[in-house]
Parts: structure tokens; C-alpha cells; sequence
């Protein structure tokens, strides 16, 4: 309970009742997004500056092939079981979204600890970075095989292209270059960005949280007539994806704050990338469903119970 009286969670939960009660409050969406920049480029000094100070160890190298481990793993686990719920597009699709991993459950995770003086490595910035692509590649090729299948003339995208596009988005090229910096400039550079990445960074997520909670509340009509599995899924998937990430940290020996924020990326859902992707990628699936389910659903879900249940379990069982 503690974990809601945070306030940054406290402002989303206000933004979520705004949005509820139909207020004109609005974030500019230009605002919006330099909050959203402004984030991840925090987030990847700060990842930077620990890396330099580490440096590469065994259990960086374990914790960052569990990500991709995953990443790959949940969308092909999630399809076939999503495809006895909804067509073959909206299966690939979700299983995307599912598959991928939201920046900002993350980040508030990572307040999460350090308000609770919880130690975690700062290349698991670079993990978040490493999930995000895989599960768009797996189900743009799930699309284009159902294409074939069905014999559609409609061609599917190409795999460089869509290479290119993932890996040269800009939020993901901004948080690995501010990792880089962080990297190079060592206990100097956080010196200097402290003012930056350290002191407003709070204030900065309890922005973003408030206009989050307001865009979470108007896409909540988006789920009038979605079956009651669908919401399910979204509410027990994430408990799934948590629990297949804390065997896998249990595995390799990570500590309790990186086992933590592992099961975190894996519970998490992308509402921005990944949907921003599919609206060209895959056409022929719904929006609605998996925007609003991610959004609507599973980000709220993972923001107020989520995160403190995810890092608590960490620290008993890692």
C-alpha cells in the first residue's frame, strides 16, 4: 500500500480520475513528448554512469541474455494461444505487444528501488533497449506467413527495411547514445548531469505519469465488447511473463534488483512503439484491441500493483 502513496504514482492515479471524469486537463502532445525523451535519456546516463563504474561481469552478460531470451520466447509462447481467441493479424499483433516492453513501467520501477534503497545494475537499460525489437521481427514474419497461407496479394514488408526501422527508432537510438556518453564520461559526467538526470528526474516521471493516467482513461472505451478473455489475458499474462522471468533469473543467479526489473521488462507491454509499428506492418489487425488492452489494461495494472508485487517477490525468492 505504502508503494501508492508515491507521488508519481499518486499523479497517475489523478490523471486516470481526470480522465474518468472527463476534465479538458491535457498534456500538448510536444510537451508530452520531450517528457518521454526527456526520460530516456536520463534513464541511459544513468545506465552509463553505473556500467563505467562495474564494467562488464558475468552476471551483466547473464541478465542481458535473459532479455533477449525472452523476448524472443513470450511471442512465440503467447501466439498459439492467442489464435484460439482472436484471428491470426490480432494474434501476431498482440503477441507483439505482449512480447515487447513499455519504457516507463521500467523507469517507475526503477524509482520503485531506488526509493526503497534496492541496489540494480544500470545495463538493464540496455536490456529494455534489447527486448523491444524482437517481438515485432517474429510477428511481422507470423504475418507474412498467414499472407502466403491465405494467398493475399498484399506483400509483406521487408525484413531489412523493417531491421532498419526498429533499430534506428529514435527514443531506442536516444537511450543507447545517452548510455554511451554515460559510459565514457564516467563518475565525471555524473558530477556534471547530476542537476539533469538526478534532480529533476522525479518530477519530470510525475509528469509523465499524470498525462499517462489521462491517456489511459480515454482509451478505456476502446475495450467496450472485447471478450472477457481478452481481458484477462491482459491482466494474467503479465503474471505469467513475471513468473517465466523470476525461474529464469532464479537460473542464472541474478541479484534481486536485476531478477526484479527482468520480471518487470517481461511483464510489461508496449503502447507506443510496438502500435506505431503495426499500423504499417500488419493492417489487417485491430488497433483498438491490442492499443487497449496495453493501455488500458496492462499499464495500469503493472503501474499500481504490478511493479511492487514484481520487486517484492524479486527480493524474498532472488
Amino acid at each position: 500500500m505504502t508503494s501508492l502513496l508515491d507521488p508519481a504514482i499518486l499523479f497517475f492515479v489523478f490523471g486516470i480520475c481526470a480522465g474518468l471524469l472527463k476534465s479538458n486537463l491535457d498534456i500538448p502532445l510536444p510537451i508530452s513528448r520531450f517528457l518521454s525523451l526527456y526520460l530516456l535519456m536520463a534513464l541511459g546516463l544513468k545506465g552509463g554512469f553505473a556500467l563505467a563504474k562495474s564494467g562488464l561481469t558475468l552476471e551483466i552478460a547473464s541478465s542481458l541474455g535473459a532479455a533477449v531470451l525472452l523476448a524472443l520466447l513470450i511471442p512465440l509462447l503467447a501466439y498459439p494461444l492467442l489464435r484460439r481467441l482472436v484471428p491470426g493479424w490480432d494474434a501476431a499483433a498482440l503477441a507483439a505487444t505482449y512480447g515487447s516492453v513499455s519504457a516507463v513501467t521500467f523507469i517507475t520501477a526503477t524509482q520503485y528501488l531506488d526509493q526503497h534503497q534496492l541496489s540494480y545494475g544500470g545495463h538493464m537499460a540496455a536490456a529494455m533497449a534489447l527486448m523491444e525489437s524482437p517481438a515485432i521481427l517474429l510477428a511481422v514474419l507470423l504475418a507474412n506467413r498467414l499472407r502466403r497461407e491465405q494467398g493475399g496479394a498484399q506483400a509483406g514488408h521487408s525484413l531489412r527495411a523493417l531491421l532498419h526501422e526498429s533499430f534506428t527508432d529514435g527514443a531506442q537510438m536516444l537511450l543507447i547514445g545517452a548510455m554511451l556518453v554515460g559510459l565514457l564520461t564516467g563518475a565525471a559526467g555524473q558530477a556534471a548531469m547530476q542537476p539533469f538526470s538526478g534532480d529533476l528526474f522525479k518530477g519530470m516521471l510525475s509528469f509523465f505519469l499524470l498525462d499517462m493516467g489521462l491517456l489511459a482513461a480515454r482509451n478505456l472505451p476502446q475495450l467496450h465488447g472485447i471478450s472477457p478473455w481478452l481481458m484477462a489475458y491482459a491482466i494474467g499474462a503479465p503474471l505469467c511473463h513475471a513468473t517465466l522471468a523470476l525461474l529464469l533469473a532464479k537460473l542464472l543467479g541474478l541479484s534481486a534488483g536485476d531478477g526484479g526489473l527482468l520480471m518487470v521488462l517481461a511483464a510489461s507491454a508496449s503502447y507506443i512503439a510496438v502500435p506505431a509499428v503495426l499500423r504499417e506492418a500488419i493492417p489487417e489487425a485491430r488497433p483498438a484491441l491490442y492499443f487497449g488492452l496495453s493501455l488500458g489494461l496492462t499499464f495500469p495494472f503493472n503501474i499500481l500493483l504490478g511493479i511492487p508485487l514484481y520487486l517484492q517477490t524479486a527480493q524474498r525468492l532472488l
